[in-house]
């Protein structure tokens, strides 16, 4: 939050915790790119090989839940991976401030000199975080954590799964619900609007070039399309 003393900037939020929003929100745009690509992928691919729409259904309902428990399950063993290690940088930082709080407070002036403040600013700067919050400062300089805001590998999954079954159900009703003569074209339609848009969202959190992102986003998922139907056509008239 913005010092009263300090005029805030419009645009310009100064929130505890943007970045690790931020993070949350790409993870879940990434997460229901993967959801339309890999359902679109394989349903397209069962509708090369047949017409049937109860075959279709059960194909991308298995695929949706597959994909989903895979990606909860990734998450979550990688946040909780992550959280441990952030918690075991963090006791090392309580033990050293514990044991040497000395040495500690020299550390983190040093730090602040290293940033270009002024060695006598920086050692004033040092002692009133220090007296203020000597975990919190060292982990913001020294580990770039919050001790109050560690990831949370529960969220992290059920985000990780919401956010795929929200994307693979795009394909997954198009081409249930689409006619049977235009199911393939209207479903990579639908598919390709979806891509674009979210490497257009992708392309702006990462402040990249957005024209760029959706024109590989969606290229990628049109190329898997293809691939699979014409694997699934292949297959489907040897049977």
């Amino acid at each position: 939050m913005a010092s009263p003393d300090l005029p805030a900037h419009p645009g310009e939020p100064h929130v505890a915790g943007l970045a690790q929003r931020l993070s949350w929100v790409r993870a879940g745009v990434l997460g229901a790119n993967d959801g339309i690509v890999s359902t679109a992928g394989l349903v397209v691919g069962v509708a090369g090989a047949t017409t049937s729409r109860s075959s279709l259904l059960v194909a991308g309902v298995a695929g949706l839940v597959a994909g989903a428990a895979s990606m909860a399950a990734g998450e979550y063993v990688s946040v909780s991976t992550q959280r441990d290690s952030e918690r075991a940088l963090l006791e090392k930082e309580r033990r050293e401030l514990a044991e040497e709080p000395e040495e500690e407070l020299a550390e983190l002036a040093g730090l602040y000199v290293a940033r270009g403040l002024d060695p006598d600013l920086a050692q004033e700067v040092a002692v009133q975080l220090t007296e203020h919050g000597a975990l919190a400062a060292h982990a913001e300089v020294e580990l770039g954590l919050d001790p109050d805001g560690l990831t949370s590998p529960g969220a992290a999954a059920v985000s990780s799964m919401v956010s795929f079954t929200v994307g693979a159900l795009l394909p997954l009703l198009t081409i249930l619900l689409a006619p049977a003569s235009v199911r393939v074209p209207l479903t990579v339609g639908a598919v390709a609007v979806a891509l674009a848009l979210t490497g257009w969202v992708s392309a702006v959190l990462a402040t990249s070039p957005r024209g760029r992102a959706v024109a590989r986003n969606v290229a990628g998922g049109v190329l898997a399309m293809l691939v699979t139907y014409l694997v699934g056509a292949l297959v489907g008239t040897r049977l």
